[in-house]
C-alpha cells in the first residue's frame, strides 16, 4: 500500500503549478492533503477511481483538509473532540477493515505563540483521540504536524529553539505521543538522516539553499512498524511551500 501526504497551501493554486501530474504519476493508494483553502464546490477535482473525502473550513480561504482513497473506507468522521467548537477543518479520520488512516493539519502557534496554549490543548485532544482509534486497530496518521521534534528535523536548530514549531512544549507533545504507542516512519527508516526536509519559508533562495524544517509525518501504530517498507520525502515536487511524503507498507 502506498500513502502521500502533502501540505499543498491552497489546493486550487496548486493545481495550476502540477499537482495533478504529481498526483497521477505517484499513483497512490491514499492521498491526503492539507490547507486546502476552500469552501465546498469551489473545486471540482476529476480523479478517476478515487472516493473524495473534505472537511472545510467554517472562514473562507483557511486551513482545511481532503482524503482521496482508491478503496471506499467503512466510515468516515470529520474533526475531533475539543472543549470549543472544532471549526477549522483539520481532521478527517477514515475506518477500513484492518485500520484507521488520520488525516491533520495541526494548528500552527504563531509566531508571537499567542496561539500555543490552544496548540496543545489540540495536541492533548488528538491524542487521545488517536489512543482511542489505536485500542481498537492499528493507525496511519499523517499530515502537517507543524513541529520539527528533533534538532537533526529542521537545518538551524539552535536559533529556532523556543520559535513556533520548535517550542520545547510541541516538542514534548510529539513525544509524548510517540511514546504513547506510535512511530515515526522516517525516523524509523532513517534515524541518523538529516539535511531532508519537507518545509520552506518563502525567504529569497531558502529552498535553494535547503534551509529546511521536516514538519510534515506519516506516523503508524507501533503493532505494524515492522511493514515499513519506505518513507520518501519528494523535495523535487514544487506547487507548495511544503513537499510530498510518502510511505510504503505491506500493511493492508
Amino acid at each position: 500500500m502506498k500513502l502521500v501526504s502533502w501540505n499543498v497551501n491552497g489546493i486550487r493554486a496548486c493545481v495550476k503549478k502540477g499537482f495533478l501530474d504529481y498526483f497521477n504519476q505517484v499513483d497512490a493508494d491514499i492521498f491526503c492533503i492539507q490547507e486546502t483553502k476552500l469552501q465546498e464546490n469551489q473545486i471540482q477535482l476529476d480523479l478517476d477511481g478515487y472516493h473524495q473525502f473534505w472537511n472545510y473550513a467554517e472562514r473562507k480561504g483557511y486551513s482545511g483538509t481532503a482524503v482521496f482513497s482508491k478503496k471506499e473506507p467503512i466510515s468516515v468522521n470529520y474533526g475531533i473532540e475539543l472543549d470549543e467548537p472544532d471549526t477549522e477543518g483539520r481532521v478527517i479520520t477514515l475506518e477500513y477493515k484492518d485500520f484507521y488512516l488520520v488525516n491533520v493539519y495541526t494548528p500552527n502557534s504563531k509566531r508571537d505563540l499567542t496561539r500555543l496554549d490552544y496548540r496543545l490543548n489540540w495536541e492533548d485532544a488528538m491524542k487521545r483521540h488517536l489512543i482511542q482509534l489505536n485500542e481498537k486497530k492499528p493507525v496511519l496518521f499523517c499530515g502537517d504536524l507543524n513541529v520539527a521534534h528533533q534538532e537533526i528535523d529542521l537545518k538551524n536548530p539552535k536559533p529556532n529553539i523556543g520559535n513556533s514549531g520548535f517550542t520545547n512544549e510541541e516538542r514534548e507533545k510529539m513525544t509524548s505521543l510517540l511514546d504513547a504507542g506510535f512511530v515515526d516512519s522516517f525516523r524509523y527508516l532513517y534515524p541518523d538522516r538529516g539535511d531532508v526536509y519537507s518545509w520552506w519559508s518563502y525567504m529569497n533562495k531558502v529552498r535553494e539553499r535547503n534551509i529546511g524544517w521536516r514538519i510534515d509525518y506519516f506516523l503508524v501504530s507501533e503493532t505494524i512498524a515492522d511493514t515499513i517498507k519506505d518513507a520518501q520525502i519528494h523535495c523535487d515536487i514544487l506547487g507548495s511551500d511544503h513537499c510530498p511524503i510518502l510511505l510504503a507498507t505491506d500493511f493492508t
